[in-house]
């Protein structure tokens, strides 16, 4: 059967949905912690600081890092059976959290879920590069990562209701055990398609440019480092992180502490937050593939991340300092919306910037960085200003600190807009050579 009949539109689209769902896993995964930190805050006797490590530090060290080597092998071997293990490691230990009787043993245990989810983002990426031509590929990525949004929907919802009727600890195994099932779902019906199959007019697999030897890890870091638009588009997406992940780890205390909300109720306002986002994340994608195309000027997809991060300036701010709930609970909203448009062309232009056989390992770099100072030092550092703060401010120490995150957002902005000014030049080189490949 050729690769035309294999890899047919509908079955694109199939896998474009396979994988959504395991990440949608992934953040339920990921994101439950977070509206379970104040009855483990409680239960453990933890501190603002300690809570912060095991929502960053512990989980974006191993995540961040192990991606590499992970990214490597998926650049040479399946990226389906990775990305189907991996799915198996990470839920496994998500359930093993709730027999965690000590800080210590629930950071090594959050350690094992970021070890697990390392093999999630850089083979899916691969594999959807793969499958959509640069035309549409920065949509199928705000498609894929939809499942930011969604997977942290489920994941206050669930997260608020177990708290309050079954506890943190009986949580942790039902948002885990599902998890098996989907990998099975990745393992038994995704097909592993040729490198480069969206490049090229590909009848039959495999093809030359699917064959031949992967690049290092340090020739990547090379190749990319020598794009002056990617240094800075990596920059802007960590700094962009830096304050996303620290308020989605913090928000629910913040609401809990400042503005005294029951715990299942947090829970489901941060869930259709989270779902309401989703339009941002999607809209990312969708308008800089449009507007690109129609305009020529594939500049947008740095710009288009770049004006919805100054946009939502005011509303974070609103957010938390705000005292009534009636502008808190929008401005949140708003901020969702205009805080995932990012996701997809900043992916889109990683795949782009770098050649067929460097994709898992590109992706993974530019996640390295997004997620050592996103995930592992924005939440850390919310916790220890929160901690700092207290003596001064008690229980609104968590309030400022958050504010003071916010300003992240301005430094990110201006690198989306430097990293446009030299992101044509940059694809036109790649784009050379792999049609001279």
């Amino acid at each position: 059967m050729s690769a035309k009949e294999l890899f047919s539109s509908k079955y694109r689209n199939y896998a474009l949905g396979i994988l959504f769902l395991g990440y949608v896993v992934n953040f339920v995964d990921r994101s439950i912690l977070s509206i379970l930190l104040e009855p483990i805050k409680h239960d453990l006797e933890l501190s603002d600081s300690q809570l912060g490590l095991l929502g960053g530090l512990a989980f974006a060290i191993f995540y961040s890092t192990l991606g590499i080597p992970i990214a490597a092998l998926a650049d040479r071997w399946s990226r389906v059976k990775i990305l189907s293990i991996s799915i198996v490691i990470w839920s496994a230990m998500t359930a093993v959290c709730g027999l965690a009787t000590s800080f210590m043993m629930l950071l090594f245990t959050r350690i094992g879920v970021g070890i697990g989810e390392a093999g999630a983002s850089p083979p899916s990426h691969s594999l959807i590069s793969d499958y959509f031509p640069i035309e549409t590929r920065a949509t199928a990525l705000s498609i894929y990562a939809l499942g930011i949004p969604f997977g942290s929907m489920v994941g206050n919802f669930v997260g608020g209701y177990g708290a309050a009727e079954l506890g943190w600890r009986t949580t942790f195994f039902v948002v885990g055990i599902p998890g098996i099932a989907v990998a099975l779902l990745v393992w038994f019906t995704l097909r592993e398609p040729p490198r480069g199959l969206s490049e090229v007019k590909i009848e039959s697999a495999p093809t030359e440019h699917s064959s031949g030897a992967a690049p290092k890890i340090r020739e990547v870091l090379l190749f990319l480092w020598q794009r002056k638009s990617f240094r800075h588009l990596a920059w802007a997406a960590a700094l962009h992180a830096f304050i996303g992940y620290g308020a989605g780890t913090w928000n629910a205390p913040f609401l809990i502490r400042s503005h005294d909300m029951p715990i299942t109720e947090v829970g489901s306002w941060l869930a259709l937050i989270s779902g309401v986002g989703a339009i941002g994340t999607f809209a990312g994608g969708y308008l800089s593939d449009k507007i690109s195309d129609s305009t020529g000027d594939r500049r947008w997809y740095l710009w288009v991340p770049g004006i919805s991060t100054l946009l939502m300036l005011p509303f974070q701010f609103t957010a938390y300092l705000y005292g009534g709930l009636w502008a808190v609970i929008p401005a949140l909203f708003i901020v969702s919306i205009l805080g995932g448009m990012y996701l997809g062309p900043s992916f889109a232009m990683t795949q782009g910037l770098v050649t067929l056989r460097m994709r898992a390992v590109a992706s993974a770099i530019l996640l390295f960085v997004l997620n050592i100072i996103g995930m592992g030092l924005g939440p850390y550092f919310i916790g220890i200003a929160s901690d700092l703060l207290a003596p001064a401010y008690e229980i609104n120490s968590l309030r400022y600190a958050l504010c003071l995150a916010v300003f992240a957002n301005l430094w990110a902005a201006s690198h989306y807009f430097m990293g446009a000014s030299s992101l044509r030049e940059d694809l036109e080189k790649t784009e050379a050579l792999v049609r001279a490949a």
